[in-house]
């Protein structure tokens, strides 16, 4: 039985172990008394079963106003992870109940299925374009994260957003401190502030000349009479345009390195024995784009899994533990296998908070990969596979690098 008086697992922001971190993890579940860096405590849910209760447990609430630890002091307000936590429930993020279901109307309607199915055609092109490109230095090594897995995405979800092109890679090193977990406090302050100040003057462009884009539909967007603020619009746009692009990136990545460690699994999808449908979900479980997501609170004293979350303390749904679960997943979960049936994954969240964005982040995977293996069939890492070097962060799983050569 776990408590808060027990030693915690303590997780290290260089993620220098992210397979014994995730075993230790669903070891000591279904709940487990983790610290962050920072020295910040708190309950980590790393069980399937336990996931999906509490994911849809009322009595856990993504407004930071029943956060026990922040409201007495014992956390920094540079602490790097308080980027990911909304300070207001203004946002998807940080709304619950009727707050949180008038946002997601006013919000999701870009990514229903069949928004998302129009834009495949898109997808073929920009992958298509991409792929050209990495054909100039195809014998030569290249960082395939900056090159292809970021520019896809952000290529789409900046199309969708009016995220002009010159911006991407201003973007880019803005959310690679921003999700990291050991940034600077002066720095952590001063990105803030900068992704603020850049998605207020997209606001600003789109009042002045409006587009066809989603940023201006949500300065528009009316539904029964009710409309966003502009407050509602600033938190939307920080969370559609980081999820949307640093998700897939993370996806697009994961799963290429899957691929090339499993040549016998890339071998099914060949041969047709196997869809990049499955492909695409395997690596969800196996190796997700999100390690560990943060935080929902506690309204009330709860009883779960033979401990006490008590009102105020913060929880974490550790998906990288989650998907290791064998009670769901079978008695191999540690094997990357894409003709696995047993357990679906939960990796884009699961209950009212799941993902809106998760249907656009499958399409772009299923599109893009089979091009790009079918573009180039002997692509292959340009290092060894444990010499790749993980992002600071304990919560988006992510590489600084992604080295291959595209022919050998």
């Amino acid at each position: 039985m776990t408590s808060p008086t027990d030693t915690p697992i303590v997780l290290d922001p260089y993620v220098s172990d992210l397979e014994g971190e995730r075993e230790r993890l669903h070891e000591a579940g279904p709940i487990a008394w983790v610290e962050l860096p920072g020295g910040v405590r708190t309950w980590s849910v790393t069980h399937h079963q336990a996931a999906r209760e509490l994911l849809t447990d009322s009595r856990l609430s993504k407004n930071m106003a029943h956060w026990g630890a922040f409201n007495r002091g014992e956390i920094s307000p540079t602490w790097p992870l308080l980027s990911v936590i909304p300070p207001t429930p203004t946002n998807l993020l940080g709304a619950d109940g009727a707050d949180h279901k008038r946002l997601r109307a006013l919000t999701a309607q870009a990514f229903t299925p069949r928004r998302v199915e129009q834009l495949r055609p898109r997808i073929r092109e920009i992958t298509a374009e991409l792929l050209d490109a990495l054909e100039e230095r195809a014998d030569q090594v290249q960082d395939l994260k900056s090159e292809f897995s970021f520019k896809l995405p952000m290529s789409v979800i900046g199309e969708l957003y009016g995220v002009e092109e010159a911006a991407h890679g201003q973007l880019r090193g803005l959310y690679d401190k921003f999700f990291s977990s050991v940034t600077a406090p002066e720095d952590f302050v001063a990105t803030r502030d900068a992704l603020v100040n850049f998605y207020l003057d997209l606001m600003a462009k789109k009042k002045a000349n409006p587009g066809d884009d989603l940023t201006t539909a949500l300065l528009q967007a009316d539904a029964d009479g009710d409309s966003l603020t502009d407050e509602e619009v600033l938190g939307t746009l920080q969370i559609v345009v980081a999820a949307g692009h640093e998700t897939t990136v993370n996806l697009l990545t994961n799963t290429v390195r899957a691929l090339l460690r499993h040549p016998d699994q890339l071998e099914l999808l060949r041969a047709g024995k196997a869809t990049w449908e499955a492909a695409v979900e395997e690596s969800l479980r196996w190796d997700p784009p999100t390690t560990n997501f943060i935080f929902r609170f506690a309204t009330e004293d709860i009883e779960y899994g033979g401990v006490t979350i008590a009102a105020g303390d913060s929880v974490m749904i550790s998906y990288g533990a989650i998907g290791r679960d064998p009670a769901h997943h079978g008695e191999d979960p540690e094997v990357f296998d894409i003709t696995r049936s047993a357990g679906r994954h939960i990796s884009f969240g699961y209950g009212p908070h799941v993902c809106p964005g998760a249907p656009l982040a499958r399409l772009e995977a299923q599109v893009a990969l089979p091009m790009l293996f079918e573009r180039f069939p002997d692509m292959r890492l340009a290092v060894a596979d444990s010499e790749l070097v993980p992002n600071p962060s304990v919560i988006v799983n992510s590489l600084k690098e992604f080295p291959v050569v595209l022919r050998p």
